[in-house]
């Protein structure tokens, strides 16, 4: 069993354990819908056997840089059906992932010049890019108790936006210090009311919203993404291994598609366990009886390491997609990789986007 070989997710059949790991792009319009050029960008990567979309915000109060996803009104969900279909008219599955940015909105972009929003009223470290140039992360404001459904609620229509934009499912971004991590983590929640204390409270917050989406979607079409090595921005938590293994018994007890986790089991590869933060994946795969993906800087003799050894069902991979829509024909040849120009990840049209060479291509032309 490798890389190649087929498996279930839900409902869906693989013909392979590749997945297109979830990156923020920003190339959908100023209205933040995809349009016709992230569809494209799409449907180019469907061999893989389960593409994931880049983030969508659930809420106003979720924004970041300009031309960002998101997936809140009915103009969104329109422009992520063009994706939908296209991935689907070339063979693909899509999963679309949501997320709250909380702490992490850009403060000059807030609807109003409201303040951020998070489980505690702590900042996280480091800059934004505004929208007058860099500036600091704004100290967030805590959310009170009784306006937590609310948020919970911006999830659901999310969810239904995505389902009615024909997505496969939904993937709920508890990774990369956003919301739902801010609650998670010992180190961003210092609340004391159900929200807080011990991680069967900070875990709620994920529950609910998982719960809304299952009830969406069903439990076999929601998938839940984890970074417990993410820190840069000063999330933290005091016994990672603990609290992630908590959360992923608790989503195995729902049944959902999945769990995501950015892990990598080789030393030295991005995001692997270090002396501060413990290798998670061993506690997981235990919680977790459900198919696991594993994210992190992986090569696919990584990859099929991590599947032969049974701590990983799929692997998900991230720049090799943008800069190679044919990635699982080139693994399956051993053939050299396009290399990515990472001054156009976040910006350039087309350029760097879906001009980047099929290995077809390069033979008919």
């Amino acid at each position: 069993m490798d890389i190649f070989s087929p498996v279930r997710v839900g409902p869906l059949e693989l013909p392979n354990r590749i997945v297109m790991a979830p990156m923020a792009r920003a190339r959908c319009n100023a209205d933040n819908a995809a349009n016709e050029l992230v569809a494209e960008y799409y449907a180019q990567r469907a061999s893989a056997g389960l593409v994931i979309t880049e983030a969508g915000s659930v809420s106003p109060n979720s924004v970041s840089r300009a031309n960002g996803a998101a997936i809140y009104r009915e103009h969104h969900s329109a422009g992520w059906h063009i994706v939908a279909d296209k991935v689907h008219g070339a063979g693909g599955r899509v999963f679309q992932q949501i997320y709250h940015l909380g702490r992490k909105a850009d403060p000059s972009r807030m609807p109003g010049g409201a303040q951020p929003l998070s489980a505690s009223a702590i900042a996280a470290k480091g800059q934004i890019n505004g929208l007058n140039g860099m500036l600091p992360f704004a100290v967030p404001r805590a959310l009170e108790t009784a306006e937590i459904p609310g948020v919970v609620d911006e999830f659901r229509n999310a969810a239904e936006l995505s389902k009615k934009a024909g997505m496969d499912g939904v993937e709920l971004h508890g990774a990369n210090g956003y919301l739902i991590d801010q609650f998670l983590r010992s180190g961003s929640n210092v609340r004391t009311d159900a929200y807080g204390g011990p991680i069967g409270n900070r875990a709620r917050f994920l529950m609910e919203i998982t719960d809304a989406a299952i009830a969406v979607f069903g439990r076999d079409r929601v998938g839940v993404r984890f970074a417990p090595h993410a820190t840069a921005d000063g999330i933290a938590d005091a016994d990672p291994v603990a609290t992630f293994a908590y959360a992923a018994a608790a989503l195995n007890e729902r049944g959902i598609a999945y769990v995501h986790l950015i892990e990598s089991i080789r030393p030295g590869l991005r995001q692997s366990p270090s002396a501060d933060v413990p290798a998670v994946l061993p506690a997981l795969r235990k919680a977790f009886t459900g198919p696991l993906i594993v994210n992190g800087g992986y090569d696919k003799a990584a990859a099929n390491e991590a599947i032969a050894s049974g701590l990983a069902d799929l692997v998900a991979f991230a720049v090799p997609f943008i800069s190679n829509p044919d990635l699982v024909e080139r693994m399956a040849q051993d053939a050299p990789l396009n290399p990515a120009d990472a001054t156009t990840f976040y910006e350039g049209g087309a350029k760097g986007y879906t001009d980047y060479p099929s290995m077809r291509a390069k033979v008919s032309a």
